[in-house]
This record gives structure tokens, C-alpha cells and sequence, in this order.
């Protein structure tokens, strides 16, 4: 929609380095799957431009998504193939009400960096103009139902392991995978904040992480409410459904830096853009490199759109001096 593509370039550079040295002052932080609750979205009828994209949403999902996020049920609105689109579109849903607020557009333009953790990726690629609300919606339908497929091809799990830096939780992922066979094996596949990140493989192999964590001293572990193992090799079957959608999207080079995923890095070339978008569900989740990157980079003011407060308590853990993250939501 014209109000989510602000001033996009329609001419791809050839380069992907136009956002190299980028120096972030304020930043668009958008959530990612987990961050949903019924409820959300209860809201979006006080603002015509939030409403507006809710009913679009509908359109293209063929059923009503602002309903689902109000009333539920969890069990719902938890699905993989709903709470992808739920997020994505609660989060642009959030710009428009702070566009109807008092200087939000003010505060929409000054924003010279945006990220999201996972699927928020799409939807801060949105924010930034790399493709319209409803292109980035179908691509994200399409991802949910492409990794809730994955998921039922082959059983597999998540897990947090709180408490323990990645060098051990990468060790304790060694050991674990000591104990079971190559196709049940774990490795990291978040890279949340100090002290947490998440754990993605085998059935077998995440019941092995959880039985030894004590011995590697983690404070605790918690089992992700998840379809499967995200960000790992499991979710391969979902790459070519993911490539195939992406092929046919008109996407176009960011008007801001929109930080990867994959490698913590901003990239301008539309193509390159596309593959990393298409890695992204089987490479781990670079988050705490990608916020301690911009932080170090001189960022001064962060907002967190969408539901939740995830990303605010993550900011808060991997640097205490930063400013307060202001969560906006629908």
C-alpha cells in the first residue's frame, strides 16, 4: 500500500554496498513468531489506516485475521501458518497508528535503519519499500505454510537454554549430538541475547540438550511452542517454495538499511536480498550481533513496533546503558 512504501526507489543498484557504511541514529525494531497473543490488534479500528490494512489482509488470506488475533483461539493464532501474517501485519498495522500520532510521521521519517528478528525481517523489508505491504504478505503466507510443512515432513524441536554464553551452548550442543544420529543432531539456531539462545534439531537430539544443560551449568531450559526446528537444515524442504514466491516479487533496493538476519549485514541488491531472504530459514538468527552492531555503530533511539516487548527486554540485556526501547502496538 502507498502509505507502507514510502519513496521507493523503483531502479535496483548494481551494488550491494550502498548501505556499507551506514550510521544508524534511530531504528524500526519489528518483532518475530512468539511475540503474538490474543488480543492484539484490538486497536487497529481506531485508526483507518491500520483498519485498512487488516481488511487487505483478508483479502489475500481468505479469512479473518483481525478476529483470529482478537479473539483467538491461542491454539490458533499460535499455528505457524497464522501467527507469521499476524505478526507482519499487527507490526505495519502498529506504523500507522504511530503515523496518526501527534509527530509520528516526524518520528517515521527520522528512522534511518530498521531489522526484525526472523519474520521480521520481511516485515521491516516492507517498512523500508523493498516490496509493497501486499507482496510482503503473500511472501510471508507462503513461508508459514512452506515451514509448517517442513516441520510435519520430519519431527524436530526448539529449545532455550538459559544462562549459558554461546560457546558453551554451542558445546553443549556438541555433546548432545555425541549421543544421537546425524539426522537428529542440534545446533544453535538463535542467537538471541547473552545468556539466551535458542536450540534447534532432532526431537532426540533437543531431549539430550535438555537432559545435560544442568551438568553444563545452564540455569535452565525452556521448550519453544513451535511447529519444529527453525533455522536449521530441517526447514530445508521450505527453501524452494520460498524461492520459487520470491522469484516472481517485485522487490526493490531499500530506501534505508535493513539489517540481515543471516549475516548482520545491510544489503541494497534486490537479487542478493532475495537469496539471503531464502537462506534465512535454515541459517541461525544473527540478533545479538546484528543489535550489538547497531548500538556500537552510535544508535540513540529505538522503537519497537508490533506486539510484545520481546525485542525491548533484548536491547536491555546486551547493552544496559542503551536507551529505553518505546514499544508501539495496534
Amino acid at each position: 500500500m502507498s502509505s507502507i512504501s514510502l519513496g521507493t526507489k523503483e531502479t535496483a543498484t548494481s551494488s550491494d554496498s550502498l548501505f556499507s557504511n551506514y550510521k544508524p541514529s534511530t531504528a524500526f525494531l519489528f518483532p518475530g513468531q512468539g511475540a503474538q497473543a490474543v488480543g492484539m490488534g484490538k486497536d487497529a479500528h481506531t485508526v483507518p489506516a491500520a483498519a485498512a490494512l487488516f481488511a487487505k489482509a483478508n483479502e489475500i488470506l481468505g479469512y479473518d485475521l483481525l478476529d483470529i488475533c482478537i479473539n483467538g483461539p491461542k491454539e490458533k493464532l499460535d499455528s505457524t501458518v497464522i501467527s507469521q501474517p499476524a505478526i507482519y501485519v499487527a507490526s505495519l498495522a502498529a506504523v500507522e497508528v504511530l503515523r496518526a500520532q501527534e509527530k509520528g510521521q516526524d518520528i517515521i521519517d527520522s528512522v534511518d535503519v530498521t531489522c526484525g528478528l526472523s519474520l521480521g525481517e520481511y516485515t521491516a523489508l516492507a517498512f523500508a519499500g523493498a516490496f509493497s505491504f501486499e507482496d510482503g504478505l503473500k511472501l510471508v503466507k507462503i513461508r508459514g505454510e512452506a515451514m509448517q510443512a517442513a516441520a510435519d515432513a520430519a519431527p524436530s524441536a526448539m529449545v532455550s537454554v538459559i544462562g549459558l554464553d554461546s560457546d558453551k551452548v554451542a558445546a553443549l550442543c556438541d555433546a548432545a549430538n555425541e549421543e544421537v544420529s546425524e539426522d537428529e543432531r542440534v545446533q544453535i539456531a538463535n542467537f538471541l541475547c547473552p545468556g539466551n539462545y535458542a536450540v534447534s534439531g532432532g526431537v532426540k537430539g533437543v531431549e539430550a540438550v535438555e537432559a545435560k544443560a544442568k551438568s553444563f551449568k545452564a540455569r535452565m531450559t525452556v521448550r519453544l511452542a513451535v511447529a519444529g526446528a527453525f533455522h536449521t537444515h530441517f526447514m530445508g524442504p521450505a527453501v524452494e517454495k520460498l524461492e520459487a514466491a520470491l522469484a516472481i516479487t517485485d522487490l526493490k533496493t531499500p530506501r534505508i538499511p535493513v539489517i540481515s538476519n543471516v549475516d548482520g549485514e545491510p544489503h541494497s541488491d534486490p537479487v542478493t536480498i532475495k537469496k539471503i531472504l531464502a537462506q534465512q530459514v535454515t541459517s541461525p538468527v544473527q540478533w545479538e550481533t546484528t543489535l550489538k552492531t547497531i548500538l556500537g555503530k552510535g544508535l540513540q533511539t529505538s522503537y519497537e513496533l508490533g506486539p510484545g516487548k520481546v525485542i525491548a527486554g533484548i536491547v536491555k540485556r546486551i547493552d544496559k546503558k542503551a536507551a529505553p526501547v518505546e514499544n508501539i502496538s495496534v
